[in-house]
């Protein structure tokens, strides 16, 4: 009777569980507690890909978003025209003043230069950050979480503390040094167990308000023009109308050739689409695939929708994407820092809500993936094991990620695509961070994502972060409305910070008379109790007679 001949695949599992097996009983196993947390070496290695997948996005997107604030670049990096001069030849023209960086009434050479160069920095900064960070969390804690620099702040550190293109109220040297010190900060709190309590000072309302808030915010980032697929633009009677102009008027940024009409709007709106299926169909690293999409297309020269015009900018820019390969070093963002500006109260006021922003999302999130990985234990205290660690890892990250010049560092939560993959230990957080070391080589294509391919990502982010709506307690008024407040400030006054302080306004405006009536109960009866001691105690109560028998 012939023997069963065994198939490539039977080869290979067993090769894989051998694999295993040695690693488990080796060093790195028995540190990793593979084991103990029921997991395999090979399975730690998909479940890390799955989170890369995920998360891939953010190191464009980040690096996008930031490059919008100016980084380092200034109107001294702005080139003077050349003019004709009467006699022939030519002459340099008028030195350009600050109008020169909004890009009007064209953009300016040398400004758009410095912010390539800005956003090849910031690529790297994402990347590094985002290495360092989730490598930390898997040597130190032991955890499958991925970390990298943060959606929603971001967006506040872009748009609101140093404006579009450096037009907000602080520099973005002083804008690191806010984001460093916010870190430090945050350690500190980690360190001495304030973390936590802090975190529980906030009304729940206003903090699930919160994340709403920021996710409309996104959302209202991603339908714009400039970081986005362009469908939301300015209006002068109604403020915001539709737009997705097939031109626009470099001058006014008024629409040219009719709404609904531009190219670009409708690839992003189908890359919209197939990341949205993606998504609601489970497919692993959903969110990246229409942004592939998308940018593969606008990387066909000749298009209307291409990203290499025929212009010498996008010649350059085509040059640069044929390299593929490219390692590149940080030359203008890192170390970019000023503690000058610190006497001004907007630097407080970003870096408290700063503070409040990194608390409650790396709070909620570590604990949200804490209690979906199964890693909450009694024995913690309701905490989770290599949770101290955790947060100082967390911490950590946001500093060094000021250093090299991008925006806070928080945990993912697509950390649950790794963990639904079977990611118990931090074997996962160091695959995801072998990622994006391999990334800091394909800087050339990471640098041609155009910003229609990225809005989408911005979009179907923010309506993720809308599930947190139905937690908040709609049937009361006085949790409703601050919170209410709180998600549409965020969008409409184009501000975190100011969504944030309207709703904590609004919520003690709305609870203090029920805090000074509960404060006077308490402290009358506190009054009366002590009244009653000092009056026993000089016997004008007289104690209870004994009883009497009765005969």
């Amino acid at each position: 009777m012939a023997s069963k001949r065994r198939g490539p695949w039977s080869r290979l599992s067993e090769a894989e569980a051998a694999v295993n097996r040695a690693v488990a009983a080796s060093r790195v196993g028995r540190y990793f507690k593979l084991d103990a947390r029921k997991s395999s070496f090979t399975k730690e290695l998909r479940a890390g890909a799955a989170t890369f997948l995920t998360m891939a996005y953010i190191i464009s997107v980040n690096a996008a978003i930031l490059t919008d604030s100016g980084g380092p670049c200034t109107a001294r990096d702005c080139t003077t025209p050349v003019v004709a001069a009467a006699g022939g030849g030519s002459s340099t023209g008028t030195p350009p003043g600050p109008e020169c960086t909004l890009g009007r009434p064209n953009p300016n050479p040398g400004y758009e230069q410095c912010l390539a160069r800005t956003k090849s920095d910031l690529i790297v900064a994402t990347a590094v950050a985002a290495m360092a960070g989730s490598f930390a969390m898997g040597v130190f804690a032991n955890l499958p979480l991925a970390l990298a620099p943060g959606m929603g702040a971001n967006a506040y550190f872009a748009y609101n503390m140093v404006g579009f293109h450096g037009s907000g109220p602080i520099s973005y040297r002083t804008a690191l040094a806010v984001v460093m010190l916010e870190g430090i900060v945050f350690f500190a709190l980690s360190a001495v167990g304030l973390r936590s309590k802090l975190a529980r000072m906030i009304p729940r309302n206003v903090r699930l308000a919160s994340a709403v808030g920021i996710g409309l915010f996104l959302a209202f980032t991603g339908l714009q023009a400039n970081q986005g697929v362009g469908l939301v633009g300015a209006s002068p009677s109604t403020l915001v109308t539709l737009t997705a102009c097939s031109d626009v008027d470099p001058a006014t940024g008024a629409c040219l050739g009719g709404t609904m009409r531009s190219p670009t709007f409708w690839l992003g709106a189908v890359g919209f689409l197939v990341t949205a299926t993606c998504l609601a169909r489970g497919v692993k690293g959903g969110m990246i695939y229409g942004i592939l999409f998308v940018t593969a297309v606008s990387w066909v020269r000749g298009t209307r929708v291409t990203v290499f015009p025929d212009t010498p900018a996008g010649d350059a820019g085509f040059a640069y994407f044929r390299k593929v390969v490219d390692f590149h070093m940080i030359r203008t963002t890192a170390g970019q820092l000023s503690f000058g500006g610190f006497r001004h109260g907007n630097v407080w006021l970003a870096l408290l809500t700063l503070l409040y922003v990194d608390v409650l999302d790396t709070t909620g999130t570590m604990y949200s993936m804490a209690e979906y990985g199964g890693f909450v234990t009694d024995d913690a205290g309701g905490g989770f094991e290599g949770e101290y660690r955790a947060f100082l890892v967390d911490a950590g990250s946001t500093v060094l990620s000021a250093g090299l010049g991008s925006s806070t560092v928080t945990t993912y939560i697509e950390s649950t695509a790794g963990i639904r993959e079977g990611g118990r230990t931090g074997l996962t957080a160091l695959t995801v961070a072998a990622c994006f070391l391999a990334s800091l080589f394909f800087g050339p294509l990471l640098m041609s994502v155009p910003p229609w391919a990225v809005g989408p990502s911005l979009v179907l982010v923010g309506a993720m972060m809308m599930r947190v709506a139905r937690d908040i307690e709609w049937g009361d008024m006085k949790e409703g409305v601050p919170a209410f407040v709180t998600m549409a400030l965020m969008p409409l006054s184009f501000s975190i910070a100011n969504g944030i302080i309207a709703g904590l306004g609004v919520y003690v405006a709305l609870h203090w008379y029920d805090w000074a009536r509960h404060g006077y109960a308490k402290v009358r009866g506190v009054m009366d109790e002590r009244r009653n001691q000092v009056a026993a105690a000089a016997g004008e109560i007289a104690p209870a007679a004994p009883a009497q028998d009765v005969v």
